[in-house]
């Protein structure tokens, strides 16, 4: 999984500069029955809601297109946490 996970962070990290968001994780996770692909993005001074929106719409068709995970997943792009 390691290696699809570097796949996906090589391909949405050009398009991700371009909006001057910065990558902080990717990891897959099994909760309970589901399956989450979770994006961790910051940018300086903060993400709001409108760039995670906006980061989803361009990075939602780069996974589709990869289609790298057999599995049923959803896609959780989320901002870094504060205070970390």
């Amino acid at each position: 999984m390691n290696k699809v996970l570097d796949t996906i962070r090589e391909a949405i990290t050009k398009p991700m500069e371009e909006m001057d968001i910065i990558i902080t994780s990717i990891t897959y996770e099994a909760e309970g029955n589901y399956n989450f692909l979770t994006i961790e993005l910051d940018k300086v001074n903060g993400i709001d809601l409108d760039t995670i929106v906006a980061a989803t719409e361009v990075i939602n068709p780069i996974i589709d297109e990869l289609d790298l995970i057999d599995d049923s997943y959803i896609l959780d792009i989320i901002s870094k946490e504060k205070g970390e």
